[in-house]
Order: C-alpha cells, then sequence, then structure tokens
C-alpha cells in the first residue's frame, strides 16, 4: 500500500526556518519526482518544490526561489523540504504528492504558519 506521511509544520516567526518531512511506504522516492505543494485559505493549492532523484534535478516556484530546499533521503526513503527566511504568506497546509502509473498520492498535509 502506497502511503505519505508527511509532518514538520508549525507556528513560526517571520524570518524563520522549518524543515517538513514526508516518509514514504510502498515505493521508493527514487522512481520518481516527488512535489511539495501547498494550500491557503481561500486560494487554490499551488506547486512549491519538486525533485528527481534518479534525475538528478530540483525545481521550486519562483516566490520560494532561494529560500526552500528540496532534497530526498533515500535510505529513509524521505523527502524533505528545508524552508528559510520563511514569510506570512507561506502560511499554509503543505502536502507531499507522487504519482505513480497515473494516480496521485497525497500526504495529509502539514500546517506552516508564519507569523508577522
Amino acid at each position: 500500500e502506497v502511503q505519505l506521511q508527511a509532518s514538520g509544520g508549525g507556528l513560526v516567526q517571520a524570518g524563520g526556518s522549518l524543515r517538513l518531512s514526508c516518509a514514504a511506504s510502498g515505493f521508493s522516492f527514487d522512481d520518481y519526482v516527488i512535489g511539495w505543494f501547498r494550500q491557503a485559505p481561500g486560494k487554490e493549492r499551488e506547486g512549491v518544490s519538486c525533485v528527481s532523484r534518479s534525475d538528478g534535478w530540483t525545481d521550486h516556484a519562483d516566490s520560494v526561489v532561494g529560500r526552500f530546499t528540496i532534497s530526498v533521503d533515500s535510505a529513509k526513503n524521505t523527502v524533505y523540504l528545508e524552508m528559510e527566511d520563511l514569510k506570512p504568506e507561506d502560511t499554509a497546509v503543505y502536502y507531499c504528492h507522487v504519482q505513480r502509473y497515473g494516480i496521485d498520492y497525497w500526504g495529509q498535509g502539514t500546517q506552516v504558519t508564519v507569523s508577522s
């Protein structure tokens, strides 16, 4: 069974840092593109960062370039999103995502709140 377990959210002041984790079971992260998305109240879900370990690339939304870093720990089958210099506009529920054989899998979401 494919499962994604996201964690690491919390309340932080503007300028602070958080690290989100997404642990997978039932498949290997190494074989797929893994993404982090977020959804703020009243807004649509948007892509934040994604990574392909097998192809060796990462990509980030313009709004987080230079502040967020995505990485994969293959031994732990976990994807991390390191977030620095957080801003109030980063406040949202963050979800990890993978698509396997045309099926979308989502983690349960973790709340990030950035106070000004």
